[in-house]
C-alpha cells in the first residue's frame, strides 16, 4: 500500500501512463530484515533528500481527506508471508496491553447478527487494533471497528464510487471489486487491517492501518522498524471540507502511538495531486518529508514523529 497512510487516494496500478517508474523493486522486507533508522527522529536532508516543509506552499489546512493506498493492496498480499512471528505460548510474558477485551457488543453500529469479538491473526502485527477502543475527539467519540464484508460491502462500495474518492482509490465499479480488495486484507497475515470509522455511533469513514515497514512502500523511503501507515476516506460529502478529516487523522495517529509503543512514526503517502488529503495530514501534525515516485503515483511522504507529537 503506497497511499498516504489510510486509503482514500488511488493510483493503484504500477506503470500507469504519465507516472514515473520506480527502480527494480527488491523483495518486501520481513520484520527481521527491516533496518531501523535510529540515528535521529528527523532524517538528515543530505542523507534522505528531506524536503523543507517550510519552503513549500502548504494547502489549506481545512481541506478534507480522501486518501488511498498507492498500490493495489491485492498486490501486497500476493507474495507468501515469511514472517517469523509466532503465536504467544502459555508461558510467554503477557502483552503490554493485556487487559480484558473491551465489550463492544452494545455498540450502536454492531447489529445483533454481528460478532462482537474479532480473532486477530496468529502473528498480530498491529497490536490488537480492534481492542484499541473509542477515543474522544472535538467532533465526538470515534471508534475503529472491524469491517465485516457481508454487512459493510454495499456501503463501502458506494463510497468507492463517489467520483472524489474514485479518482484516487480506483475501486469504482461493481461491488465485487471492493469485495476483493477487502477480502485480500482480511485473509492476509495482518500487516494491513481494514476498519470502519464510527463517529458517535454512525459509520462515516473507511480506514486501513498497515505496517509501512512491511509494505512495498518500504522500498521507497528510509523506513524504520514498526513504522505504521494510514489510508482513509471520508464517506459522506457533508463530512468533507470542514476540517473533520484532519481531526480524525490526528486522533488515529495518536491511537497508533499510544497503543503501539514500538512505533516511533506514523506514515502517510497521499497522491501529491490530492491537495485536500495532504492538507488534512498537515493539519493533523504530520510534516511533509519528501516527494516520492511510486509505481502508480507521485506521492507526498507525510510523517508524524512520536518525538514531535506534542509540538505539531
Amino acid at each position: 500500500m503506497y497511499e498516504a497512510a489510510a486509503h482514500a487516494e488511488t493510483d493503484h496500478h504500477a506503470g500507469a501512463p504519465g507516472k514515473a517508474t520506480a527502480a527494480p523493486a527488491k523483495a518486501v522486507p520481513t520484520p527481521d530484515e527491516v533496518t531501523p533508522d535510529l540515528d535521529a527522529s528527523i532524517p538528515d536532508p543530505d542523507t534522505h533528500g528531506e524536503a523543507d516543509p517550510i519552503a513549500r506552499p502548504n494547502p489549506t489546512p481545512d481541506a478534507e481527506d480522501t486518501s488511498r493506498p498507492a498500490v493495489d493492496s491485492r498486490r501486497t498480499y500476493d507474495a507468501p508471508s515469511t514472517l517469523d512471528a509466532a503465536p504467544p505460548t502459555s508461558d510467554a510474558s503477557p502483552h503490554p496491553d493485556s487487559s480484558p477485551h473491551p465489550d463492544i457488543s452494545s455498540h450502536p453500529y454492531l447489529s445483533p447478527r454481528t460478532p462482537a469479538s474479532h480473532t486477530p491473526p496468529a502473528a498480530d502485527l498491529l497490536d490488537r487494533i480492534y481492542d484499541w477502543g473509542p477515543t474522544p475527539t472535538p467532533a465526538g467519540s470515534f471508534h475503529l471497528l472491524p469491517v465485516h464484508v457481508e454487512r459493510d460491502l454495499t456501503l463501502i462500495s458506494r463510497w468507492m464510487n463517489d467520483p472524489a474518492v474514485a479518482e484516487f482509490w480506483e475501486l469504482s465499479g461493481p461491488e465485487a471489486l471492493t469485495e476483493e480488495h477487502l477480502r485480500a486484507q482480511l485473509a492476509g497475515d495482518g500487516r494491513s487491517v481494514p476498519c470502519f470509522g464510527v463517529l458517535d455511533g454512525t459509520p462515516m469513514s473507511y480506514w486501513e492501518i498497515y505496517r509501512a515497514d512491511l509494505d512495498p512502500l518500504a522500498r521507497h523511503y528510509p523506513c524504520r522498524l514498526h513504522d505504521t501507515g494510514i489510508h482513509l476516506l471520508i464517506g459522506s460529502l457533508t463530512d468533507r471540507g470542514r476540517g473533520l478529516g484532519g481531526t480524525l487523522v490526528r486522533a488515529v495517529a495518536d491511537l497508533v502511538l499510544d497503543k503501539r509503543p514500538d512505533c516511533t512514526r506514523v506514515i502517510a503517502e497521499p497522491d501529491i495531486r490530492n491537495i485536500p488529503s495532504v492538507a488534512a495530514f498537515l493539519g493533523a501534525g504530520f510534516r511533509f518529508s519528501a516527494e516520492v515516485d511510486l509505481p502508480d503515483k507521485r506521492a507526498a511522504l507525510m510523517v508524524r514523529d512520536r518525538s514531535l507529537r506534542d509540538l505539531l
